[in-house]
């Protein structure tokens, strides 16, 4: 008997845990998001660590920003993860825990990252690192990829912005990870290009519903100011 779960037995729990339809602006991200981990889990080879709960919450904030009600946006991220069997609490806290850690020890991410350094001891992501560099065929994931370069975006977030110093230390962490560095600079460009291209659509969306809005203001006050006009009397004033 097949007991494997299916991507639609996956979308028809995520819908069940939230009925409410989702945001046409982010439904695309969220079916994407349900599909491509999904198939990441079946696979025999995923492990799961917290630099995998990075990327997924560092992708699915940024590519929902803006989603209101805000409370719906929480509803729509719980959900998802209940439908992929995740607890959603734990990704944030595991997500959290690194996202600390660069924030507290920013120089030693990166030399962490490129080279493996064994003096440097940083918990749980030292050992997670290893394990990825170590275990024979580890399932390397675009989520896992965003969660690495959200590490080095925390930690020196001059250095990424510039595209040289970017392209060079994600390439050396690529190749010290074993995974090859032009692949993940390849998800990492698509993943930084996808988040400028979301971001224009929201600007769009959020000028024309500026522009509507001053639209109607003009016609309500056009209607005020055409009910208030005295109309001019014909009649001249007497003597």
């Amino acid at each position: 008997m097949n007991t494997v779960r299916t991507v639609s037995d996956t979308k028809k729990d995520f819908y069940l845990g939230f009925p409410k339809p989702v945001n046409q602006v982010y439904r695309r991200v969220v079916d994407e998001l349900l599909v491509e981990i999904h198939l990441l889990k079946v696979n025999q080879t995923f492990v799961y660590d917290s630099i995998f709960a990075l990327g997924l919450v560092t992708t699915f904030d940024r590519f929902t920003l803006g989603y209101k009600p805000e409370t719906d946006r929480f509803a729509v991220f719980h959900a998802l993860c209940a439908a992929l069997q995740f607890d959603s609490d734990r990704i944030r806290q595991d997500a959290a825990t690194l996202s600390d850690l660069a924030a507290r020890s920013p120089n030693d991410i990166k030399p962490l990252l490129t080279t493996l350094d064994s003096g440097l001891s940083l918990e749980p992501l030292s050992e997670q690192l290893q394990t990825i560099a170590h275990k024979e065929n580890f399932k390397y994931s675009r989520l896992l990829g965003v969660g690495l370069y959200a590490l080095l975006e925390i930690s020196n977030p001059d250095e990424i912005a510039d595209t040289a110093k970017r392209e060079e230390v994600i390439k050396s962490v690529g190749a010290t990870l074993k995974f090859g560095g032009d692949r993940l600079l390849k998800d990492i460009d698509l993943y930084r290009s996808n988040l400028d291209k979301i971001e224009q659509g929201r600007q769009m969306i959020a000028d024309m519903v500026d522009a509507e809005r001053k639209k109607r203001a003009q016609k309500e006050a056009a209607l005020v100011s055409g009910a208030t006009t005295e109309p001019a009397s014909d009649t001249p004033d007497k003597v």
